[in-house]
């Protein structure tokens, strides 16, 4: 399994730092825009960087644990699973977030896909990666790779989502 983990090695590194990068950017956005909100708006915010920042950072943290040389097979596979796992408990927290402000009733369809329901699934299917890739090695790191930029892309979806509502919403000072 090493092998084939290894001929994903550039593919890890290139994702990886991808979300560390926009790990770091989604903080200084967040700094940035929190000297402009109200506490209303502060919690608009909360509720949807936060998943953001998760996406990105299990991301980074599966990019890691396949790199890591110990891991490998059952452990590698507990690894993602756990991680999926966690992805699956924040999008639950976050719709209950939602849902007890009474935002989730504001927001359109989209929104509620890609801050939830989209996420949901992709985390399930990593779980299943975890299962999967001690016993079909290929099939476990191809599913892993959609994975990973599914998480990306849902990432950077939301980052500009959450851009143009801190444009829209930040008085002018």
């Amino acid at each position: 399994m090493a092998d084939q983990i290894r001929d994903w090695h550039d593919f890890y590194i290139l994702i990886g730092t991808a979300a560390a990068t926009l790990v770091g950017l989604m903080f200084v956005a967040a700094s940035v825009g929190a000297t402009y909100f109200t506490e209303e708006q502060e919690i608009q915010a909360r509720s949807f960087l936060t998943p953001t920042v998760v996406h990105f950072s299990v991301v980074l943290l599966s990019c890691l644990a396949c790199m890591a040389p110990p891991l490998a097979g059952a452990p590698l596979g507990g690894v993602l699973a756990a991680g999926g796992a966690i992805g699956i408990g924040q999008s639950c927290r976050v719709a209950l977030r939602l849902r007890r402000r009474g935002i989730m009733q504001r927001i359109d369809l989209a929104d509620r896909s890609c801050y939830i329901l989209i996420p949901m699934a992709t985390y399930a299917t990593l779980i299943a990666t975890g299962v999967i890739l001690p016993t079909r090695p290929a099939l476990g790191l191809g599913m892993l790779a959609a994975v990973l930029v599914a998480l990306l892309l849902l990432g950077i979806r939301n980052a500009w989502d959450m851009t143009v509502w801190i444009v829209l919403h930040t008085p002018n000072r």
